[in-house]
């Protein structure tokens, strides 16, 4: 199975693969999502260790179920070989109606196949009020006319 665009990456490329991931974390679809990653994939997310698709899905699966309006932009930092770093900000809401925008960065590591091996997240999450909220899409993919991190000054 194999994941373009593949390494070595060049910056449109590295691109590329951050707004895909960007696209398929906004689908919010555990079994879909965890297809980009090997078999045996390894993460940190907070302060969560996972290996391997299962988990990532059942992690995906918990995530989505308590972050509900889930909206995420994804921008690429940097890049070499195989190696990938994104920030990224979503926003979301509780089960109690209360509004989040979690920050974060991202490392990703792959294979030969463009499969993420190494996920490496570092979050943050700040209560917003609801006039505060900048991510307004209709919920799934981002409208290629809707402003990156950079142009929302995140």
């Amino acid at each position: 199975m194999s994941r373009p665009p593949l390494p070595p990456f060049d910056a449109e490329t590295a691109a590329r693969k951050a707004r895909l991931a960007e696209d398929a974390w906004n689908s919010r679809d555990p079994e879909t999502v965890s297809l980009a990653y090997t078999l045996d994939s390894v993460w940190r997310n907070r302060s969560e260790f996972l290996s391997g698709r299962p988990a990532i899905a059942a992690f995906l699966t918990r995530k989505w179920a308590r972050e509900l309006d889930y909206r995420l932009i994804k921008e690429l930092w940097t890049y070499g070989g195989n190696r990938i770093a994104v920030r990224f900000a979503y926003e979301w809401r509780d089960d109690s109606g209360s509004f989040f925008r979690s920050y974060g960065n991202e490392n990703w590591e792959f294979d030969d196949a463009g499969l993420m091996m190494r996920r490496i997240a570092s979050i943050n999450d700040r209560p917003i009020a609801p006039d505060e909220r900048l991510f307004h899409w209709p919920l799934g993919r981002r409208p290629e006319d809707h402003p990156s991190l950079g142009e929302l000054g995140l």
